[in-house]
């Protein structure tokens, strides 16, 4: 199974800062340094470390560092999703532009006062986002990793979010229930890790890629471990593949609730809904 990494470019920065004026020449050079470096968009990636340095010495360390192969918004610091400027800290997951999926099926869920879950949250790109388009709800986030789980809190802040540190749902408060549990949990099967491009597998924390034999072990425990953290009418949205989504579905339906499988060709991705049989 090839898993390929999506372009994850930002857009331009929209302020022009000091070194935005660095002679033409010098441009020039830092284009094809990044170039040779295997930048596809290094024109673009130029324009961004112009935007994001504040010295000369602050501008050759980043390029050094994104010539090394760091991803790009490790090197910034940050990552663009939905809009939104997302802060990234080293080896968290860096949020792909085909998840704002999710973001989309969960604005139809939601209203003001909704309690949501972003479960493995990584950086909470995904409730920091819905959070913006429907201002109101209640964030709660998780993620297994501390440096993540950090990571969402400084993201969250703004939007009165709470991160925890917690294993799927273990670490939450035990009275807590959701009207939508929001996830994007590790589905890359763990031989094909070795097939992912550079940028994810040595920068990105293998605990946030790696999803076991078949790539659903984290989504077969949270199929079981869901139901008693749902409210009565909730939903819980997870990303998986095309190819995984038939079991991923299965996973949920096994425990008793209703699932259906989702996808967009326009962002290229795919979603399992699932919700308590009753409701």
């Amino acid at each position: 199974m090839r898993v390929p990494l999506e372009p994850r470019l930002p857009p331009l920065a929209r302020r022009l800062d000091p070194l935005m004026s660095l002679a033409p020449d010098d441009r020039a050079a830092l284009v094809t340094r990044l170039r040779a470096a295997g930048c596809v968009f290094a024109e673009q990636e130029a324009a961004l470390l112009l935007g994001q340095a504040q010295s000369p010495g602050q501008l050759e360390r980043m390029t050094q560092l994104r010539i090394s192969g760091t991803p790009l918004e490790h090197v910034l610091g940050w990552a663009e999703f939905d809009g939104c400027r997302v802060t990234v800290a080293a080896g968290v997951f860096v949020p792909r532009h085909r998840s704002v999926f999710l973001v989309e099926l969960a604005q139809e869920r939601v209203r003001p006062g909704s309690q949501v879950l972003d479960l493995c949250c990584g950086t909470g790109a995904l409730s920091l986002a819905l959070a913006h388009r429907v201002p109101g709800i209640g964030i709660t986030a998780s993620d297994i990793d501390p440096a993540a789980a950090a990571c969402a809190q400084r993201n969250l802040a703004a939007v009165n979010g709470q991160a925890y540190v917690a294993d799927l749902f273990a670490g939450l408060p035990a009275d807590m229930r959701f009207d939508l549990v929001l996830v994007n949990a590790p589905y890359v099967p763990t031989e094909s890790i070795a097939l992912m491009p550079a940028e994810a597998r040595d920068f990105e924390a293998r605990a946030a890629l790696d999803g076991g034999t078949d790539g659903l072990d984290l989504h077969r425990r949270i199929a079981q471990e869901c139901g008693a953290w749902l409210a009565p009418e909730g939903r819980l949205i997870i990303e998986t593949s095309q190819a995984q989504a038939e079991q991923s579905a299965q996973a949920f339906v096994e425990t008793g609730m209703q699932a259906r499988a989702v996808q967009s060709d326009e962002r290229d991705c795919t979603a399992v809904e699932a919700w308590l049989a009753a409701s």
